[in-house]
């Protein structure tokens, strides 16, 4: 596997990516269906809310992936911030995949 960075949003991506995953930005028009078609193979959606409507609450969105021998391999602090009466927050994560390198 060989990454790169995205000249648009500096995220680590796969160098074989035609567009980013991040910001969706164009990387190279070269092959004619924008390189390796990528699918979600999983994806979760959800939603919460402050526990006391009358109180401020602080939240963290951390991400985590950890290896076959659940060893952390990376984490991420995704986004911070403090919701208030009756705000809310939705989060989607997915898992996108393509096809890898031939060696």
């Amino acid at each position: 596997m060989s990454t790169r960075t995205c000249p648009h949003c500096k995220a680590t991506i796969l160098a074989s990516a035609s567009v980013c995953p991040g910001c969706k930005g164009h990387l190279r028009f070269d092959k004619p269906h924008g390189g390796p078609a990528s699918k979600a193979n999983w994806r979760v959606e959800g939603s919460f809310t402050a526990e006391r409507p009358a109180d401020p609450m602080d939240y963290c969105i951390l991400i985590s992936v950890r290896n076959e021998l659940n060893q952390e391999i990376a984490r991420h602090v995704v986004n911070v911030g403090t919701l208030q009466g009756d705000q809310r927050r939705i989060f989607t994560l997915t898992v996108e995949t393509a096809d890898g390198e031939k060696p």
